[in-house]
């Protein structure tokens, strides 16, 4: 493993990735994706799962490949290298379309995911959310940033 990956990866046990909603290569959750990969890569991942959930929703949206993802990641990529190779790699988008897409993430609320979601939603929060917190959870992105001490 290169030396630059260990010194780029979060240690996931102790720290949160980045915000679903952090733009990254023009992208949210695309940050997210690239320090869970970093994390797994570099055996530091924890309980985080990398290509699973929203990871998914943005590799296909963009059709990138994660396999391929994660081997650029392993070479030690930097964030200005990772953006670079996603530009490259992603489908091509128009801006308004992009847009679009990450709007429609930032935005999509609870409350229009399918009742089973929410019934798990639920119940997540009142097991591991914070009571004066729970109620500022409306937005999909906000159960994320609850459970990570960014909406508090």
């Amino acid at each position: 493993m290169p030396e630059d990956l260990a010194d780029l990866a979060l240690d996931l046990t102790r720290d949160y990735p980045r915000s679903p909603r952090a733009l990254f290569a023009g992208y949210v959750i695309a940050g997210r994706v690239l320090d869970k990969c970093r994390a797994l890569v570099n055996g530091t991942a924890g309980e985080y799962q990398y290509n699973y959930g929203m990871d998914r929703v943005f590799f296909e949206f963009t059709g990138i490949d994660a396999e391929d993802f994660k081997d650029f990641v392993a070479t030690g990529a930097t964030d200005e290298e990772m953006a670079d190779w996603i530009h490259e790699h992603a489908r091509i988008h128009s801006a308004a379309d992009i847009a679009s897409w990450n709007f429609g993430l930032k935005c999509r609320r609870i409350s229009e995911l399918p009742p089973d979601r929410q019934a798990w939603v639920q119940e997540y929060l009142l097991a591991n959310v914070k009571p004066e917190v729970q109620e500022r959870v409306i937005f999909n992105f906000d159960l994320l940033d609850a459970e990570e001490g960014r909406l508090g």
